[in-house]
């Protein structure tokens, strides 16, 4: 990957290829497209406090990666994209 890549908008074809992992990954992983909804608005409801972020570049997923002491091969991982646009000041 190049690092002008993370600039560039992705393609309809792109984004969905990545649905359908998304969906591939929930199914194998257990998580439903609910549930998978629900963690993603918790995670925004606890940032909320902290951060203020960009909701529009979020991209929260469960993905598949290889387990180290493991003889399954991979395992679930939540893998978490959060552009954030300021940090807020406690009063």
């Amino acid at each position: 990957m190049n690092f002008m890549d993370f600039f560039r908008k992705k393609s309809s074809s792109n984004i969905a290829k990545d649905r359908l992992k998304l969906v591939l990954v929930s199914d194998r992983a257990s998580c439903t497209p609910e549930i998978m909804e629900r963690i993603k608005n918790d995670i925004i409801e606890v940032l909320n406090k902290y951060v203020e972020i960009d909701k529009s570049g979020l991209d929260i997923k469960i993905t598949q990666v290889d387990a180290e002491n493991s003889t399954s091969g991979t395992v679930p991982a939540l893998y978490a994209n959060i552009p954030i646009k300021s940090m807020k000041h406690a009063v």
